[in-house]
């Protein structure tokens, strides 16, 4: 369980005894946190691009548990983990433009970001896979420091 690792709680602490009164919030996280990350279904994301994308949106909410649990993971160390890298080398500058504005400045997302995807090429289907992961890495970097906040630091 990702989540509650990365925070620190840790079991037979009564914030640990606390969390785990919701282990299924937990469970159900981690099955999020796989089918984001490692989905049978890919489409144009293979894992360790999804690995770099978790580490970057990571960075730039400044969530240094997460960085590092991510960072771990194949292609988690990649260029595109890298938020000065504006993925122009990879030939995905729309990409991260998209995902690091998603991440960043989400109340500035506009439909003329979703057309600037389709048209740099990127299937409708594989926009929603960028926006789940972002919008899922939101919720974890936010559980993440609430438990934290609980235990008494900031992960």
């Amino acid at each position: 369980m990702t989540s509650l690792a990365c925070s620190g709680v840790a079991t037979g602490t009564p914030a640990g005894d606390a969390a785990l009164n919701r282990v299924n919030v937990f469970e159900l996280t981690q099955a999020a946190e796989d089918a984001v990350l490692a989905p049978v279904d890919a489409g144009a994301w293979p894992a360790e691009t999804r690995a770099a994308f978790a580490v970057r949106i990571a960075k730039l909410n400044r969530s240094k548990t997460l960085v590092a649990q991510y960072g771990r993971r194949p292609g988690g160390d990649g260029p595109l983990a890298d938020p000065a890298n504006d993925g122009t080398a990879q030939n995905m500058g729309v990409v991260v433009t998209f995902m690091d504005k998603v991440a960043a400045q989400t109340r500035e997302v506009r439909a003329n970001d979703i057309t600037s995807l389709q048209a740099a090429g990127v299937s409708d289907a594989d926009i929603v896979r960028l926006a789940e992961l972002n919008a899922f890495l939101a919720f974890q970097i936010r559980m993440v420091a609430g438990l934290s906040l609980i235990k008494g630091d900031i992960a």
